[in-house]
């Protein structure tokens, strides 16, 4: 039984907002780099409990891909607190991807948010 769970337009808000920390791969059926990074991906759920792993079938779900500017598969993407912290397109190694999953499990959430803050005021401050 896979980890993996699959994101559609349905359910996508209702597990971004509900867990701590999403992995999401968007991918295809015919996408021949997203099928040999599927078992890197599944290894790394089931090694990662905290974690939710999760997949958009870009083909299935335009919405979704057109909501976060996919422009190649595979992209990865983590959630933390319901905001972007990472976004690469292309398959990554395993080391990778378990490199990928101890900074966001490390990351500062507090510190992103102000940088956020200070992005948003400087653009407010441009703009008037």
């Amino acid at each position: 039984m896979s980890k993996v769970i699959e994101l559609t337009k349905d359910n996508f808000t209702d597990v971004i907002d509900n867990n701590d920390i999403v992995i999401v791969d968007f991918w295809a059926p015919w996408c021949g780099p997203c099928k040999s990074f599927a078992p890197t991906f599944e290894a790394a759920a089931e090694k990662n409990d905290k974690i939710v792993f999760a997949k958009v079938n870009t083909e299935d779900e335009q919405e979704l891909g057109g909501m976060f500017q996919i422009r190649s598969i595979p992209t990865l993407m983590v959630f933390k607190e319901q905001i972007v912290v990472f976004s690469q397109a292309g398959a990554i190694p395993a080391s990778g991807l378990d490199e990928l999953v101890t900074h966001a499990t490390d990351l500062d959430m507090e510190m992103v948010r102000e940088k956020i803050a200070e992005k948003e005021k400087e653009s407010a401050e441009s703009t008037a």
